[in-house]
């Protein structure tokens, strides 16, 4: 592979209500404290649905069963010297539990339940813009079932 070839980073996010309120996690980022979603990158041999589900757990502390697909956003950033392209599988489902005694992941502050409304209130601190997007998608009823989503596994190479 060159080292100049283009590749978009893959993340996953998580939106998830709970009785008019919506989980969302307040964070550490280079442009000071942010307010985002639960989300995250993409691992190797992960599913898109594997990945939305552990994100959830490392950054919230609460378990989480997806339900369907919001939607697929893609994201383009200019950084000094680079440009950087992410494409975002947007998920939304239950919060079960939270998993008691659990760390969340490094940078991560807390885990908060706000309104739309206070979402909105708040859109200078976001993240992103699709933190407002997302929710706004969903709350607007954008629902893709999770059976569009396919995984194709390979077989690993058995070597002599």
């Amino acid at each position: 592979m060159k080292s100049d070839q283009w590749a978009p980073h893959v993340t996953v996010a998580a939106v998830v209500e709970q009785e008019g309120r919506f989980l969302v996690i307040e964070e550490h980022t280079s442009a000071g404290l942010r307010i985002n979603q639960p989300a995250g990158h993409l691992e190797a041999g992960e599913t898109l649905v594997d990945a939305v589900v552990r994100e959830t757990l490392e950054e919230t502390a609460h378990r989480f069963v997806p339900e369907a697909l919001v939607g697929v956003y893609m994201t383009h950033f200019e950084r000094p010297g680079v440009g950087v392209t992410y494409v975002r599988f947007t998920f939304c489902g239950k919060a079960r539990e939270e998993a008691p005694g659990r760390t969340l992941d490094d940078g991560i502050v807390r885990a908060m339940w706000l309104t739309a409304d206070e979402l909105r209130a708040c859109m200078a601190r976001h993240r992103t813009p699709l933190v407002m997007k997302c929710v706004d998608d969903y709350l607007a009823g954008r629902r893709v079932p999770l059976d569009f989503i396919h995984t194709h596994s390979v077989a690993p190479v058995v070597r002599a």
